[in-house]
């Protein structure tokens, strides 16, 4: 059985807001920036992007489910659910991808609180603080991890 060729793109709550929340903290890019910089990273290496975004952990998490059905793996921007949603983090674990986990701001020099991620244990790629660019940073990466180009 061949490797899928899609990426699963899963964006957490507010960050369809992105371009108009707190500008001088995550930029004036907007939502539908960040899924054709995800796309064209990825269409560059052969692969397609199916793209979600939903305010509901539920929602995520459903279309977390059924990426094992057809992804070969995913890049995530949890959001807040970064630093409180075990379930996610559960889900993520469950179906077995590589996981890209992407922050737009330094959350490791932010508040305490974001500086704890659930998702970070089950991340093979982690993206921090390059602004909506990271996004193509992170599909490089785990397309590198899913072909066997990664280093060790």
């Amino acid at each position: 059985m061949s490797v899928p060729r899609r990426l699963l793109l899963v964006n957490g709550p507010n960050l369809n807001l992105l371009g108009v929340r707190e500008p001088e903290i995550y930029g004036t890019s907007t939502l539908a920036d960040v899924e054709r910089i995800t796309t064209d990273a990825a269409a560059a290496r052969g692969f397609d992007v199916r793209a979600v975004q939903s305010n509901h952990e539920g929602v995520l998490i459903d279309a977390i489910h059924d990426a094992r059905l057809d992804c070969a793996g995913i890049v995530i921007n949890p959001g807040g659910l970064t630093h409180t949603s075990v379930v996610l983090r559960d889900a993520l674990s469950g179906v077995a991808l590589p996981v890209a986990e992407v922050h737009i701001s330094d959350v490791r020099t932010r508040e305490a609180f974001r500086q704890v991620s659930y998702v970070a244990d089950v991340a093979a790629v982690h993206v921090v603080g390059e602004g909506v660019a990271g996004y193509a940073t992170a599909v490089t990466r785990i397309i590198d991890v899913i072909t066997g180009l990664a280093d060790g």
